[in-house]
């Protein structure tokens, strides 16, 4: 979903940081994916899902820099909406995916999705059972940040620390015309397009009018936290403490990542 805001075209999770393409997005993350299957070969099982930190917004609030800055501090790695719909969208890169998940831990997939498709109503297409799939094999193979797409619904939510992030159609919009140098009119006006798009994704895929805060263990404003260093460090806090047993003995989250 890309749209023209006052002659700039703004993709959701644009903030003043450039960001390559979906595409190659994905050709990193298999890249990156094929050398650090390699280093794992040897290593000792790890469990199928990994603690997963799942982000939900109002598009233009600013998780996906939240998220980064998360991802840095824990040793994450984030998939944006842009990367996730491009392998859910792209059959090869689909089955690559899965096909990794599958080959390290075999017939398990197909375990957590009778187990998923049988406990969540709203996996009745054949594009959210894809979309599951991608989601679930993704999840499985190195610890992961999700932000959007309604990942928090689809994957095992004891695995899962789920965030909410809002604020006001104000805030919005003064982010969006910061980020794409345009005026705030132009970028006002084209909020309920981007409201609209948003919620036609998740009436189809999850049968959700809106996005309730009891399914979230978390729900930040941005209009109080505005700081996303402050935001980021909340968020990790409230991940070490729901998984502290989990994270103090795996090692996962004791080095950053290289910048």
């Amino acid at each position: 979903m890309a749209i023209q805001i006052g002659g700039v075209k703004y993709i959701p999770g644009m903030y003043e940081k450039k960001r390559p393409t979906g595409s190659q997005l994905a050709d990193k993350y298999f890249r990156d994916m094929d050398q650090k299957w390699i280093e794992r070969k040897q290593k000792e099982k790890r469990p199928e899902i990994f603690p997963t930190i799942c982000f939900s917004r109002k598009i233009g609030v600013g998780a996906l820099e939240i998220a980064d800055i998360l991802a840095k501090k824990i040793n994450y790695s984030v998939v944006d909406r842009g990367l996730l719909m491009h392998i859910a969208q792209e059959a090869k890169l689909s089955e690559k995916t899965v096909s990794y998940f599958d080959e390290r831990y075999p017939g398990v997939l197909n375990e957590f999705a009778k187990l998923l498709f049988g406990e969540k109503s709203f996996i009745k297409s054949d594009y959210s059972r894809h979309l599951a799939n991608v989601v679930l094999s993704i999840a499985g193979l190195e610890p992961t940040i999700f932000v959007g797409r309604g990942t928090h619904l689809i994957l095992p939510r004891d695995r899962v620390l789920a965030i909410r992030c809002i604020c006001s159609d104000e805030h919005r919009t003064e982010r969006l015309a910061r980020i794409l140098n345009v005026g705030k009119k132009a970028a006002a006006s084209k909020l309920p397009q981007i409201d609209k798009e948003q919620s036609e994704f998740f009436k189809k895929v999850f049968s959700k009018k809106e996005a309730l805060p009891y399914e979230f263990d978390m729900v930040i404003n941005c209009d109080y936290i505005s700081n996303t260093q402050d935001a980021a460090e909340i968020v990790e806090l409230a991940f070490k403490k729901k998984f502290a047993e989990e994270l103090s003995s795996s090692g996962w989250t004791e080095t950053a990542k290289a910048s």
